[in-house]
């Protein structure tokens, strides 16, 4: 087992958000928490249909970024658009 599979184990393992927020903490720096955040926010922001562009404005990020986010929650796979499709209860469709 590499050390990236131990940490989805280990993060796996848990369910308590206040031990998943420390183990987070403990091994992000603040940038790499605020990146993350911000990761999740620009998805979210996708799978309601909010302008690519619009995005980049408003957060100050490039349009690549945005473009990767966008061709994940396109994959027929992809776990991010199935977490938010049961998040927004399928408001949304991409």
């Amino acid at each position: 087992m590499d050390n990236l599979d131990e940490l989805i184990s280990i993060f796996s393992k848990t369910s308590d958000s206040r031990t998943m927020r420390k183990l987070f903490e403990e091994l992000l720096t603040g940038s790499e928490l605020n990146d993350i955040s911000k990761r999740w926010y620009l998805m979210k922001e996708l799978y309601q249909g909010k302008p690519q562009r619009k995005i980049a404005e408003e957060m100050e990020i490039s349009l690549c970024k945005i473009t990767r986010g966008s061709k994940i929650l396109k994959q027929d796979n992809s776990e991010f658009r199935r977490i938010l499709s049961e998040m927004f209860d399928d408001q949304y469709h991409i």
